[in-house]
């Protein structure tokens, strides 16, 4: 495609499975970080929006890509967050991971099966899905092919998570210079 976002706007992947924290460590880095701080999240728009299926080639895909795109273009710092199975959203995310002229940090958090379904029982949704659903979507270390992603385990801790992936995108020490 074509570049995107500049050279200070900063573009984050939270790839796991489901109840893995994904949500919850884009919420709270929002939270840390304040106004300027996009979340395109993967449930949001494709249930919610769309209320679409997940499977290949679908049109949340692209929504997903556009959305990013253009909060990035508008000087947004981007938190891409969802389980984005590599073999569905990998081609899209590599390519909005070349195209991003800032920096682009790529995190997976691994979640054990047995993890995922202790914490999905503390979920608001636990009663609408449960173990059977969720096995046939676990994907063990379903990672993007050449994508670089860190992974990090089931045994740090939100805060832990929510500094490293600051830190590491550079978010921790910037001024919030955007009010929205």
């Amino acid at each position: 495609m074509s570049p995107v976002g500049t050279e200070t706007t900063r573009l984050i992947v939270l790839r796991g499975n489901s109840a893995s924290g994904k949500s919850t460590v884009a919420a709270e880095i929002r939270s840390r970080y304040g106004r300027g701080l996009a979340i395109v999240g993967q449930d949001n728009l494709r249930r919610i929006v769309l209320r679409e299926h997940d499977k290949p080639n679908a049109a949340n895909i692209g929504l997903i890509d556009l959305t990013a795109r253009y909060a990035l273009d508008h000087g947004f710092h981007v938190i891409v967050e969802g389980i984005l199975y590599a073999s569905h959203y990998g081609d899209m995310l590599t390519a909005l991971t070349a195209d991003h002229r800032g920096t682009t940090r790529l995190y997976y958090l691994h979640v054990p099966f047995e993890e995922t379904l202790r914490r999905h029982a503390t979920k608001l949704e636990a009663t609408e899905y449960g173990e059977a659903e969720m096995s046939t979507w676990y994907r063990e270390l379903d990672l993007i092919p050449d994508g670089n992603e860190h992974v990090i385990t089931a045994e740090a801790s939100v805060s832990d998570t929510v500094q490293l992936i600051m830190t590491d995108a550079g978010l921790a020490s910037e001024p919030h210079v955007v009010q929205r």
